[in-house]
This record gives C-alpha cells, sequence and structure tokens, in this order.
C-alpha cells in the first residue's frame, strides 16, 4: 500500500518555500523505490560488512530465537540445546536480524505502510508448513535465500548455484502445488476480517519512524564507542542490519519474488535487478577477497552439493506457501502483516527442533578435512577459485550463469512458456 499524496496536496500543507522539501520526502519515505535500487543497496551493504570482515545472515539467527524458545519450553535437553545460549543482542545474526526489523519497521512507520493485516485461517496453516519447510531447508542447506545463496554467491561458493537450482525446483513444485489447492481446498478461504484502521500511522507515523531510527542510531554509536571491541564490532551490524530493512522495506525486495515470479507471473524485473546486482558485486568482493580483507569461507557452507540441492527444493516449496523467503518473511512482518509473524515463528521453531533432532546422526556436524575446509554428511565447504584453478574460471561461471539465467527469463517474459500458473 502506498501513500497517494499529489503535488497540490504537498504545495498546500504548508509555506510554498516547504514543497521542495515535502516532494523530495515523499519521493524517499513514501513513494515505492525501484526493485533495482533495492538490489544495488543491498549488495552495497553486503560489501560493506564484508570490508568489515562480516557476513549478512538470517537463519542462524532464527534458529537462536527458535533454540530459546524451546529452551523455555522444556525440549531444550531432547534437542541437545546448550544450557547456555548466546544472548539475542550479542549473537551476530541474531542482533542484525533484530535491526533488519527495526529498519523495516521505521520505513512502513514513515510510508504510511504498516498496517495489522490480518488474513485467511488457510493463509496461516500455509505460513506454518512454509515455515517449518523453510526452517528444514535451511538446515540442510546451510542458510536460507540469504545464507544459502546470496552471501555465498558473493563470496565464490560453489554451493550457492547449486542452491538456486534447488530453490527454483522448489518454487515449481510448491506453485503447483499450491495452484491445486485453490480447487481442492475451501476451508478457511474466507475474507478476513478488516484489522485496525491505521490513521494514527498516517498522522504520527512520520515522526514515529524518525525517532525509532534515531534511537537505533544513537544505539550503535553508544557501542561504537564503548571499552568493549565485541560491542565495537556489533554496532556496525546494527548500522547494517538497519540499513538493510530499510531498503528492503521501501524497494519491496525479495529474494522469493526474483525466484518465483518467472515461474509464477512470466514478470523477471525483481529477478533482472538481483542479477544486475550480482554483476556488480562479484567483482568488487572477489577484490576484498584477493586481498584478504575478508576470508571466502566465512559465509560459504559446507553444503556442496547434496545438502545445498535438497535443501534448496525444500525451501523453495515452503517459501511459496509462506509468501516469502527468510530476509523477506522479516520486513513484511515488520510492517504488520500476521501470516508473516506466523510464518517466522514455525521458521524458527522448525529450524531449531530439525537441528535437534539430527544432532545424534552428526549429519549438520561439521569436520576439518585435509584440505582445511569444513565438511559435512551433505557436502563441503567448496571455494570456486580453488576448485576451477583460478579467478578467470570462477568469473567465467559466474558470468555464464547469470547471463543463461537473464535469457531464460527475459524469454519467459515474452512468451510465457515456463509460466506455471
Amino acid at each position: 500500500m502506498t501513500t497517494d499524496v499529489t503535488t497540490e496536496t504537498v504545495k498546500a500543507a504548508g509555506p510554498e518555500w516547504l514543497a521542495g522539501f515535502r516532494e523530495d520526502y515523499k519521493a524517499l519515505f513514501i513513494d515505492r523505490w525501484s526493485p533495482y535500487v533495492g538490489a544495488i543497496l543491498l549488495v552495497a551493504i553486503s560489501l560493506g560488512l564484508m570490508m568489515s570482515g562480516l557476513f549478512w545472515g538470517v537463519f542462524g539467527g532464527l534458529r537462536l530465537w527458535g533454540d530459546w524458545f524451546n529452551s523455555l519450553i522444556g525440549l531444550g535437553g531432547l534437542l541437545g540445546i546448550p544450557d547456555h545460549l548466546d544472548s539475542p543482542l550479542m549473537h551476530r545474526i541474531s542482533l542484525m536480524n533484530l535491526t533488519l526489523l527495526s529498519g523495516a519497521f521505521a520505513a512502513a512507520l514513515m510510508s504510511g505502510d504498516f498496517r495489522i493485516s490480518r488474513a485467511r485461517s488457510l493463509d496461516y496453516v500455509w505460513g506454518a508448513v512454509g515455515g517449518i519447510c523453510m526452517g528444514v531447508g535451511a538446515c540442510l542447506a546451510g542458510g536460507c535465500t540469504i545464507g544459502g545463496f546470496f552471501t555465498p554467491v558473493l563470496f565464490f561458493g560453489a554451493s550457492a548455484w547449486v542452491n538456486l537450482a534447488g530453490l527454483m525446483i522448489g518454487a515449481i513444485i510448491g506453485l503447483k502445488v499450491l495452484f491445486w489447492t485453490l480447487g481442492a481446498i475451501s476451508w478457511g478461504t474466507a475474507p478476513p476480517k478488516p484489522g485496525p484502521d491505521n490513521g494514527w500511522v498516517k498522522a504520527y507515523g512520520p515522526a514515529a519512524g524518525a525517532g525509532v531510527a534515531v534511537a537505533v542510531g544513537l544505539w550503535a554509536v553508544s557501542w561504537l564507542f564503548s571499552d568493549s571491541e565485541a560491542l565495537a564490532t556489533r554496532a556496525v551490524i546494527i548500522l547494517g542490519g538497519f540499513a538493510l530493512g530499510f531498503a528492503l522495506h521501501r524497494s519491496r525486495f525479495c529474494l522469493s519474488r526474483a525466484v518465483r515470479e518467472p515461474f509464477m507471473t512470466g514478470d523477471g524485473t525483481t529477478t533482472k535487478a538481483l542479477m544486475i546486482s550480482l554483476l556488480v558485486g562479484l567483482p568488487l568482493s572477489s577484490l576484498l577477497i584477493q586481498r584478504e580483507v575478508v576470508d571466502p569461507l566465512l559465509a560459504i557452507p559446507a553444503r556442496f552439493w547434496i545438502g545445498a540441492l535438497v535443501g534448496g527444493i525444500l525451501f523453495g516449496f515452503g517459501m511459496i506457501f509462506a509468501s516469502g523467503c527468510g530476509s523477506g518473511s522479516l520486513w513484511r512482518a515488520a510492517e504488520g502483516q500476521v501470516k508473516l509473524w506466523i510464518t517466522v515463528f514455525f521458521f524458527a521453531w522448525s529450524g531449531s527442533v530439525f537441528n535437534g533432532l539430527v544432532r545424534p546422526f552428526d549429519l549438520l556436524t561439521a569436520e576439518m578435512t585435509l584440505d582445511l575446509v569444513e565438511a559435512t554428511k551433505l557436502g563441503e565447504q567448496a571455494f570456486l577459485p580453488d576448485m576451477l584453478g583460478g579467478w578467470p574460471l570462477a568469473y567465467a561461471l559466474a558470468a555464464g550463469v547469470l547471463g543463461v539465467w537473464y535469457v531464460f527469463v527475459r524469454y519467459n517474459e515474452s512468451t510465457d512458456r515456463f509460466t506455471v500458473i
């Protein structure tokens, strides 16, 4: 939902000399940004995190939330969850998720988009089913669309491209099943009751959103100049997470949309925005890796190739029913979408439960190989330049995959040949 603010309304809202400022505010905080802007900003923020020796992730923080919940309800011992868990504010990925939520919340307030949005009863079931599939899939793949694909791509992990293939396969299967349910299930399809009016958001949202932004900024500054090196590092995470949430909401950018839309509607806009961002980001991230600013194995999961593929398929299936991926579910939950609250809860909970259930079988337990990379029963860390004998072939592979993907998406936009529904 966007707020309909005309130029005449803007000019009439105050002195004439303020009109230009109000128009700029509308363009920046009310009108939606292009998905191309959003995608480039996400890569820029990710590169900034890499320059600080960090990376963008989502699932690790959500699984920690699930561990905390399972411990609180007495399942910690059964699932082998440690007695002493990291604080959600000190765990790096958890902190990034929390600040991403705050960034999306601030953006929703300032744009007037925040509203408690209820869904149909069946949609809540789909949110739970999708969240569970996503949680299990992320465990198998070593991350969601961010930790399993987007971030490892920038770190030149081979598992990322395999994970992308899995996500596409899962999305196609999910769309076919979801389309079948439209005619087979009638329970819970009645329109939801309207949520509470958000008139207060239109009146006080800009000030409230700015207040959230200022509070987060002061929080980051207080940690940045503290005597603790750990807190100073996390100050960067606070700012990075907030910026990610703000950019995701303003551009409505979602990795699940980039994967599913060519098959669902034939629209490839978000997909092409993602491709361009990777074409910009990959050469720059490779420079950071070659200059040893960041360790490439820091964010490459030990899942090449079985875990990346199987986990991607299950995650891709789940994100169709959830209507969002990991990051997409978070920013949409922050704007008040109740279905996504359900999705985030079951995503976090199922990730914790599945991780605990397979712990006795050492399915996800990482061990160091003779090549000094981590390996699990689902695969190992695979760094493309090492696999292919250098950077030239790693660049060629990435460019080739993106080129084929672009041709497929552009052809399908014109023909709808591969559109599932």
